[in-house]
């Protein structure tokens, strides 16, 4: 049987399947970012709280773990989980990489994902079962995450990089678009109806993305396994080592903006129920609704960046994939360093404006359109092709180790003023900026050589 010709199936000047991997992710964002948007808060308001916590299978041993090194509060506990939580997702990619690479293919991987997503969803309905339910979701977003980004990557040849990145640009606008919409759907069933039935959308919504993705076949490249033995593929040369050396330093050099922004997914949420004034004519407003907001801000940027790149493109002046995640990191720092102004400006419980909250998550989102999509542009157009979808999932790690030290910075807000929390947040991020900026060039050069060329150093030019 002839195979489709999916380079002819176009829109937009896009394949028709990047259209259906980003419907995808916006209906997996949508029901992840619903969950996480009232994990935090119902941990402290409900979970842990007497008459749910003895319930929950195995929170006491995790707790007790926790508290090796002294007691903790139950904010400094719900930060941690939320932490190591998060942070797993983004390390289970390097596994769902290696899966599609070596046995089911990245088609097969994505799907057992969305399963086991789905499930996990639906198991955060339950107390007794909440941490089962983390382990779901942990190992099914580790299938489908860097599997997906790695297919987004196949559609485009290597030489187009303008044009992936302005299609890695829409695929995150549909992460925008879902990751804005779930909070405030999950949070307001939540506030309605209960913290149970707002995670049980989020289970709906999974299988949602699930069928979008079955529905799109069709238009997606053939993916099949590679398999384990080594006669199967050539040996990496030492031009591609050395380019997957290099493409671990710049995913490194992002940790510190993954520690600094998704700080206002956790803690930011919490600093709202307690600091800002959620009063409105219509009554309060949920805290959690808050998390659609970066998610907006990176919505109304997108449009905007693509204009802007594709005029920069054309006038040669289009910053290179290190400058913009160096720009999106001075970003980060700007817009937490709104959240300490509005902290020390109004330092009374419940008085701080909401507009400075909406002013730094809206800046948080348009930071994080120039440094997340330009990362998984940049690994997809110059990771050997041998190994793609193994080193998109390693893109995963700058989050898992981030998210997992955010849990810890997050552990100490407690200990601090609000401002002096910010400013700290602020400062992980500059610093981060401070360091690209001083790397750009050596790791830059490397990136740009030829995967044949023998010689390439650091040091050269």
């Amino acid at each position: 049987m002839t195979e489709p010709d999916r380079s002819a199936a176009e829109f937009g000047g896009h394949p028709k399947a990047l259209y259906f991997l980003s419907f995808t992710e916006l209906w997996e964002r949508f029901s992840f970012y619903g969950m996480t948007s009232l994990l935090t808060l119902y941990m402290i308001k409900q979970l842990l709280q007497p008459g749910h916590v003895e319930h929950v299978a195995g929170l006491a041993t995790l707790r007790h773990a926790f508290e090796l090194r002294a007691p903790m509060t139950d904010l400094a506990f719900a930060a941690l989980v939320y932490g190591w939580y998060s942070g797993l997702v983004y390390f289970t990619p390097i596994l769902g990489g290696w899966i599609a690479d070596r046995a089911l293919g990245a088609n097969r991987t994505v799907i057992l994902g969305a399963l086991l997503m789905s499930a996990g969803h639906l198991a955060m309905a339950f107390d007794f079962s909440f941490l089962i339910a983390l382990a779901l979701l942990i190992l099914g977003s580790g299938c489908l995450k860097g599997n997906i980004s790695a297919q987004v990557g196949a559609l485009y040849p290597a030489e187009a990089e303008s044009l992936r990145a302005r299609g890695f640009t829409i695929f995150s606008t549909g992460i925008n678009i879902g990751a804005a919409a779930g909070p405030l759907v999950t949070g307001g069933v939540a506030a309605i109806f209960g913290w149970h039935a707002g995670f049980g959308v989020a289970a709906g919504l999974m299988l949602l993305a699930l069928v979008t993705y079955i529905a799109g076949q069709r238009y997606l490249p053939a993916s099949r396994p590679v398999g384990n033995r080594r006669a199967q593929r050539a040996p990496l040369n030492a031009a591609e080592r050395r380019r997957i050396w290099v493409l671990f330093a710049v995913i490194a050099l992002t940790i510190p903006a993954e520690i600094a922004y998704p700080m206002v997914w956790s803690i930011g949420i919490v600093w709202i129920d307690q600091q800002v004034n959620l009063a409105s004519a219509l009554g309060t407003i949920p805290a959690s609704w808050f998390n659609s907001v970066d998610s907006i801000g990176s919505i109304l940027a997108a449009p905007v960046l693509i204009v802007l790149w594709a005029w920069q493109a054309r006038r040669k002046s289009e910053p290179d994939s290190l400058g913009k995640i160096a720009i999106g990191m001075v970003l980060i720092s700007l817009a937490a360093m709104v959240l300490a102004a509005g902290s020390a400006l109004s330092p009374a419980r419940g008085q701080v404006a909401a507009a400075w909250a909406l002013g730094g998550f809206l800046a948080m989102g348009l930071a994080w359109m120039y440094y997340w999509p330009t990362l998984l542009a940049l690994v997809s157009r110059a990771a050997p092709r041998s190994v793609t979808g193994a080193m998109m999932g390693a893109a995963f790690l700058s989050p898992f180790i981030a998210h997992t030290a955010a849990g810890w910075v997050g552990s100490f807000y407690d200990q601090m003023s609000p401002a002096t929390f910010w400013t700290m947040d602020a400062g992980i991020a500059a610093l981060g900026a401070a360091l690209v900026f001083a790397l750009r060039g050596p790791l830059g050069r490397v990136l740009n050589q030829p995967l044949e060329a023998s010689q390439v150093n650091l040091s050269n030019g």
